[in-house]
């Protein structure tokens, strides 16, 4: 049960990033620049927890570390566009710096888990 509660955990986590991200653009006046931002964020952040949920479904170890370090990869993404949509003081200052510390969380937990696996599909060669 352990391990298992944390996967839900971490499913239930990046699901929620991701409404909360979407709710957070939502409040994001649409003009010429911030609706090509608003869909990098959308696609990144939304990505990120649907190759997570693809991990949990894989044959294989090797295919499960695969789609983690694209969920990782995703994160990575997210971050950088909040940090971005912080830095130009869009949306809520306050749901944005959650936002940021959030993903920089999720981040160093996928990484986490692909430097785990990683290390075990070596170790098992």
């Amino acid at each position: 049960m352990g391990i298992e509660k944390k996967q839900n955990d971490l499913s239930d986590r990046l699901f929620q990033f991701t409404i909360d991200v979407i709710k957070y653009l939502r409040t994001i006046k649409s003009t010429e620049e911030t609706r090509v931002l608003k869909y990098q964020l959308t696609k990144s952040s939304s990505s990120s927890g649907a190759n997570y949920e693809e991990a949990q479904g894989s044959d294989t170890r090797a295919d499960f570390n695969y789609k983690i370090a694209i969920s990782l990869k995703e994160m990575r993404e997210s971050n950088y566009w909040l940090r971005i949509f912080k830095s130009l003081e869009l949306g809520n200052e306050d749901t944005s710096q959650k936002l940021v510390e959030e993903s920089t969380e999720l981040k160093n937990i996928l990484g986490s888990i692909s430097s785990k696996v990683s290390r075990s599909l070596r170790k098992n060669k």
